[in-house]
């Protein structure tokens, strides 16, 4: 099998759609010898800031000299991203190779009248198989969607199970309230091992804690209230948390404040139980962390940033730091969508803070709402709305409408920010001078 080959088997397994459950990724991993059993894990479910989450914990793990497998979805530049081993994503050669076993596995599996394991479950095997190649000390896996049902939760060597920002989305498959989407989330944690939860409302907290009693499992809980001397800032950001005192982030966004203090709080107990940190390494570590995609300034003249809100939380999150950052100038806004978000909500939660919005078409995305009704839906409740066909057009369009003292935030889903970032630190991207005009 080569690359071509191997992506066009992930195109065609894609087919198959979200099938929640344990019982075919079960089978899959079994006949290929279980990789996962030699493993350790750092699991890590949540609605908004796991993928953050999981961004500090490598950073840090691989500082302290840990080889850190890493497992994301979704992706933002290239599909082998989602497999990372000492911060490197998994190599061609091993794309072609495991999925040419895995491939035959599921083959044998077909043949004798059992489901066709999904796009996301023979990922996951991959993932599995390249980091026991690699020999990873630690792995920090990345819930897909939910937990209980996910197919990362075959794993049983987990040394902490960490739970992000409980929101509202992929309610179809979770459950329509907070309390049952806890729940699945909660499904991750393992009898009588540690669980380390950000702050959550008080339903989803008082959920998460009986999950934990039920299994044993000690339980940490970060506090906005053991913050404290918070700066913000567009390039860095600095706080004290618990005894720490002046921690430095490069991440954007009030929201990163807290998804840091959760990777502390995870430290800790991963010191705790066989993966010591020094002081040293977690400040290395957490000053150098990046995460594309996620309030990442692009540009400076006119400011240029890419988020991937997408659901309601996110939404909520990506407005409180709009109007904590940019009290003045001109806001223009780059939107695209899934038509299986609730992108009404999104607009709802947004659409105040900009002067001009841009619609445009996740491209190769079969989910993809198109720019026109974004469009529709979104001249609902703003008077300034402009659908176009490429995201080249959009970066152009958004450059010249907020000049050179102006903002631009694209956002929505994160299946498009690779591509547009690339656009926007490219020549379309220099298409304005710093008097915001065509060159």
């Amino acid at each position: 099998m080569n690359e071509r080959e191997a992506m066009e088997y992930i195109e065609q397994v894609n087919g198959l759609g979200i099938v929640p459950g344990l019982c075919s990724i079960r089978e899959l991993c079994r006949r290929l010898g279980d990789p996962q059993n030699s493993l350790r894990f750092v699991h890590v479910a949540g609605t908004n800031g796991k993928g953050s989450v999981c961004a500090y914990l490598s950073s840090v793990l691989q500082e302290a000299g840990y080889r850190v497998g890493r497992y994301i979805s979704p992706v933002i530049f290239e599909y082998r991203e989602r497999i990372q081993a000492g911060g490197r994503m998994m190599s061609k050669s091993f794309l072609c190779r495991g999925l040419e076993q895995i491939k035959a596995v599921c083959d044998e599996m077909t043949e004798e009248g059992l489901a066709h394991p999904t796009a996301f479950e023979i990922e996951t095997a991959l993932g599995f198989l390249y980091f026991l190649e690699k020999r990873c000390d630690i792995v920090v896996l990345e819930t897909g969607m939910g937990g209980l049902s996910d197919a990362t939760n075959i794993v049983e060597n987990t040394v902490t199970a960490v739970i992000a920002s409980v929101g509202m989305d992929h309610m179809q498959f979770l459950g329509n309230t907070q309390e049952k989407i806890a729940e699945q989330k909660a499904g991750i944690m393992k009898n009588g091992r540690p669980v380390v939860s950000t702050w959550q409302s008080p339903e989803v907290m008082s959920v998460l804690r009986a999950k934990a009693e039920e299994r044993g499992c000690p339980f940490t809980a970060a506090s906005p209230e053991l913050l404290a001397h918070v700066h913000y800032g567009l390039e860095r950001q600095r706080f004290d948390y618990r005894e720490r005192r002046k921690l430095e982030i490069s991440l954007a966004g009030k929201y990163q404040i807290q998804n840091a203090a959760l990777a502390v709080d995870v430290l800790d107990v991963l010191k705790e139980n066989g993966f010591p940190v020094s002081e040293e390494q977690l400040r290395r570590g957490l000053l150098k962390t990046r995460w594309p995609g996620r309030f990442t300034v692009l540009k400076k003249h006119p400011l240029f940033i890419a988020d991937g809100a997408h659901n309601e939380d996110a939404a909520k999150r990506l407005a409180e730091s709009i109007e904590f950052y940019f009290t003045k100038g001109k806001i223009v806004y780059i939107i695209g969508m899934l038509r299986d978000k609730e992108y009404e909500k999104v607009i709802a939660l947004t659409h105040a803070y900009a002067e001009d919005i841009i619609t445009v078409t996740p491209p190769d995305n079969p989910r993809a709402l198109s720019a026109y009704e974004l469009a529709q839906e979104t001249a609902r409740v703003h008077k300034r709305v402009t659908a176009v066909d490429s995201l080249e057009e959009a970066v152009e369009m958004s450059l010249l409408l907020a000049g050179s003292d102006g903002v631009v935030i694209a956002f929505g889903s994160l299946s498009f920010m690779g591509r547009l970032i690339r656009i926007a630190e490219g020549p379309c991207g220099k298409a304005a001078d710093k008097n915001g005009r065509s060159k």
